[in-house]
């Protein structure tokens, strides 16, 4: 996972995970993220104000991670043969697909 994040451009930063003390990369975007929890990561310095849920890059990076999980089930997809698994795999699929749908029109909306 941190290979592929090197390979897709992010350069590994000084700063730690503050949830699992893994390392942190910074994305093209400028965005700081974890690879072990699989989240962006903000920095807030001490009398900086927290940023609101509504920013655009809060949405930006929600839809990183929907988009990841969708490529995860999609490979899980193709190799299951499972009917009961196959069926929970589309659910799971239909759920991050609307849940995609959502932020995507939030943010266009903000």
């Amino acid at each position: 996972m941190m290979a592929d994040l090197l390979r897709q451009g992010a350069t590994l930063t000084e700063h730690s995970c503050p949830a699992c003390s893994s390392p942190l990369f910074k994305l093209r975007s400028g965005d700081l993220w974890c690879a072990s929890c699989q989240k962006r990561v903000i920095i807030v310095k001490e009398g900086e104000p927290e940023p609101e849920a509504t920013d655009p890059t809060f949405f930006s990076s929600l839809e990183a991670t929907i988009l990841a999980k969708i490529q995860e089930i999609e490979k899980e997809l193709r190799e299951e043969k499972d009917a009961e698994k196959l069926q929970n795999l589309g659910t799971i699929l239909s759920t991050l697909l609307k849940n995609l749908e959502k932020i995507r029109k939030m943010k266009k909306a903000s």
